[in-house]
């Protein structure tokens, strides 16, 4: 009479499977919505950005290259910093306005 070893089985694996479900929904998928943001405004800073560092300097863009941005973190003190390693964007400059005087 052992029949039922099919769904003994299944019973067992049930809680194993809604642990994952669990672990995926409140752990997983926030941490992979919060580097998606993070990548997001690390791609968008551009110069006039006031930003903070990883280390905690707060200061100004003033140059963006590929994978590294120059920051004032006071008058005429810059620091080379990696894009990556940027929290937060603290105030975002205007965007520059293109160049409307069009020749007539």
């Amino acid at each position: 009479m052992g029949g039922g070893g099919a769904s003994e089985f299944m019973i067992q694996l049930f809680p194993f499977i809604a642990l994952f479900a669990i672990m995926y929904f409140l752990v997983l998928r926030p941490q992979q919505r919060r580097v998606k943001m993070h990548r997001e405004m690390v791609t968008n800073v551009r110069r006039g950005d006031v930003v903070v560092t990883a280390g905690g300097l707060v200061g100004k863009i003033t140059k963006v290259d590929d994978a590294e941005v120059m920051v004032e973190i006071a008058d005429n003190v810059r620091v080379r910093v990696v894009k990556s390693t940027l929290t937060d964007v603290r105030s975002k400059s205007e965007p520059v306005p293109a160049n409307t005087n069009t020749p007539s």
